[in-house]
């Protein structure tokens, strides 16, 4: 090596370092958003466990809520049947067949419409069998006629004696 070359390389060295130096400050750089981002991801990691936690709970809650509309179904279905055999024992002028409904208003609704129509049939045998009326048994007295008797007959007729 020469002496001219020296400082070409020293130059060199310089630029070399500066460019390590750049680097390493650039490594540094990396490292702390590296750290940054590592903490922001160890941050929604936390967040995503708590929001797992809280959807277990918010899955058991919901579980428990079908559980208990299935036990009210159940009930609600049991109390319509009850409701309707008492509303068949406390109408016992309504065919059975006629009260229907899954709900309480549906049976409500069908015991009218049946009441409805029994009141129609009923006032119909009524009109047909009043318009056929004629009086049962023996015909009404009536006083007997006297302008016909004798005066011996209307004297006897008087003292309760027979002819």
């Amino acid at each position: 090596m020469t002496e001219e070359e020296v400082p070409s390389l020293q130059e060199e060295l310089e630029l070399a370092r500066q460019q390590l130096r750049g680097l390493e400050a650039d490594k540094e750089a990396y490292r702390d958003e590296l750290s940054a981002r590592d903490a922001i991801i160890s941050e929604l990691r936390q967040q995503v466990a708590a929001r797992d936690s809280e959807l277990a709970v918010q899955q058991q809650a919901v579980a428990e809520f079908e559980d208990r509309i299935e036990k009210m179904t159940s009930e609600l279905s049991r109390a319509v049947a009850s409701y309707r055999t008492l509303v068949v024992q406390s109408n016992p002028d309504v065919p059975e067949d006629m009260i229907s409904g899954d709900t309480i208003e549906a049976i409500d609704s069908s015991i009218e419409s049946a009441r409805g129509l029994i009141n129609r049939i009923r006032e119909s045998m009524e009109a047909e069998i009043s318009s056929a009326r004629f009086p049962i048994g023996a015909p009404v007295r009536t006083a007997p006629d006297f302008s016909t008797l004798s005066p011996r007959e209307k004297i006897q007729y008087a003292i309760g004696g027979k002819r």
